[in-house]
């Protein structure tokens, strides 16, 4: 999985060490989308593509389309269901998708970022992007699905699984937590047993004997495609 550039809100000052923890290794764009700053909760992408509701304005699209890499495909989609980011969850391979998305979204889905689409509900909730997070690593799901249906998942998105929670006993997985094949952020209440969960099931903790000095260039050398930076 390639390491994207990553899409932030416009924060206030006094977040500012965020963004700059982050942009120490990727990318990072400030953005807005139908002028909302809950920007994880409305789009949603891969190493190939990023799918944004019909909401997003012209003005907003460019400055996106504009910060990305060329091969990254931006298309707005015209779906009912404009959380994308709720009800769409997807690593670099396969994509679960919302029970009531449109087939024509579902198809666009499967093209602009290149994965195989199911359509699923994670415990019996349709908001699958909400209650599910998953890379080409493994993946956390609704502390309440069963045992049957994690295996069922995982030998869907050919990942571990586990089930748990974020934000000290929240299972809205999708609103507190981010990750990709090399690190992870997640909400500020999350407890060090959530956090070490994180760790091991994304294969996180495997990275913690690199050096920063080690992982910067791994993460640099992710970024080069054909002999150019993203």
């Amino acid at each position: 999985m390639k390491i994207k550039p990553a899409l932030t809100r416009r924060r206030r000052r006094r977040r500012r060490h965020r963004r700059t923890e982050l942009a120490e290794h990727i990318p990072v764009v400030r953005t807005a989308i139908a002028g909302c700053r809950f920007i994880g909760r409305v789009a949603v992408g891969n190493k190939r593509g990023l799918l944004l509701p019909n909401s997003c304005s012209d003005q907003e699209m460019l400055h996106i389309r504009n910060s990305l890499p060329d091969g990254v495909v931006v298309q707005r989609i015209e779906e009912r269901l404009s959380a994308l980011g709720n009800c769409i969850a997807t690593n670099d391979h396969v994509a679960l998708v919302h029970t009531d998305i449109d087939r024509e979204t579902e198809d666009i889905v499967a093209d602009v970022l290149g994965v195989e689409c199911f359509r699923q509900t994670i415990a019996g909730n349709a908001l699958v992007g909400s209650y599910c997070v998953f890379t080409n690593q493994g993946g956390m799901v609704h502390p309440r699905t069963s045992v049957e249906d994690q295996e069922e998942l995982s030998s869907l998105l050919q990942v571990p699984l586990v089930a748990g929670t974020v934000n000290r006993g929240s299972d809205v997985l999708g609103a507190g937590l981010v990750v990709n094949d090399w690190s992870a952020f997640c909400g500020f209440d999350s407890t060090a047993t959530e956090i070490s969960v994180v760790e091991s099931i994304f294969k996180l903790d495997s990275m913690a004997g690199v050096t920063s000095g080690a992982m910067s260039e791994s993460l640099r050398a992710s970024l080069i495609d054909d002999g150019k930076m993203w």
